[in-house]
């Protein structure tokens, strides 16, 4: 079997040498280049992963404000907050921590 015979049955637009350089270039940027669409494809579910931890910290920086605004209003809150959750106690008090048994396991 010859090539010429091939080559002479091809569409005309597939022997234009720019049809070639374009086909090329496609396959090189699409599949073979440092920054195929495969990678492309991972950038940017990154990106969105980012974003999205980027809205959730700063949702939770607005809140830890209004919580530290809250705290800073009143010596009561503040004194609360000490004791639930750094177990901070006066002088004259016991502070006895109660937590619930673990459960077995089978």
């Amino acid at each position: 079997m010859s090539w010429s015979k091939y080559i002479h049955n091809m569409p005309k637009f597939l022997k234009n040498k720019f049809f070639i350089a374009f086909a090329a270039f496609v396959i090189w940027i699409s599949f073979l280049d440092k920054t195929n669409l495969m990678s492309q494809y991972q950038f940017q579910s990154e990106v969105n992963k980012l974003e999205n931890q980027k809205a959730f910290f700063i949702q939770e920086i607005k809140q830890t404000k209004e919580e530290q605004q809250e705290l800073l209003s009143s010596p009561e809150k503040l004194e609360k907050f000490a004791r639930e959750k750094y177990y901070m106690k006066k002088d004259n008090e016991d502070l006895f921590i109660i937590t619930p048994a673990p459960k077995p396991q089978p």
